[in-house]
């Protein structure tokens, strides 16, 4: 598992140098489907995932709000903050614990195992990431490879 959370950052951080290339106004821009614009969508994948991190974990959720992180050096800096928290909880022994259940805020009325809590990071930002696939393709620029195959893993 912790090979899909490391394949994921490697290519999230791919889509934060890719969007170097973009203007503020298009990073900003609201697009049709997913969640809005390039650098929400990238704020949202990094505030799902720290807030299922922190609720397999029985800690309160943070709240970040999109306003106190518009730009992209700042939703950059914030995913790499947050990552560390939650490389230091991947590295205990997640493993020995997924099928316990874990109540989250947002739905008080569903348990979820951690382990499919998990599963769901993974799959949610995989996800948005090809929705940003599209995007870029409609702004006829080449997208960032989603192929897992010959990426180097530290994991």
């Amino acid at each position: 598992m912790i090979k899909f959370f490391e394949y994921n950052w490697q290519v999230r951080d791919q889509w934060f140098t890719w969007c170097h290339q973009l203007t503020t106004e298009e990073l900003l821009k609201n697009r049709l489907g997913g969640v809005g614009s390039i650098l929400y969508t990238l704020f949202h994948i990094i505030d799902v995932e720290y807030s299922w991190i922190r609720a397999i974990q029985g800690k309160e959720d943070i709240v970040v709000q999109f306003a106190d992180y518009h730009t992209l050096d700042q939703v950059k800096s914030l995913s790499n903050h947050f990552r560390t928290d939650i490389i230091d909880f991947l590295d205990t022994k997640a493993d020995e614990i997924k099928h316990e259940l874990v109540s989250v805020p947002w739905d008080k009325e569903e348990l979820y195992t951690r382990d499919d809590i998990l599963h769901h990071i993974i799959a949610h930002e995989i996800h948005h990431i090809g929705q940003l696939s599209v995007w870029a393709r409609e702004l006829k620029l080449i997208p960032i490879s989603a192929h897992f195959i010959g990426r180097k893993l530290n994991f």
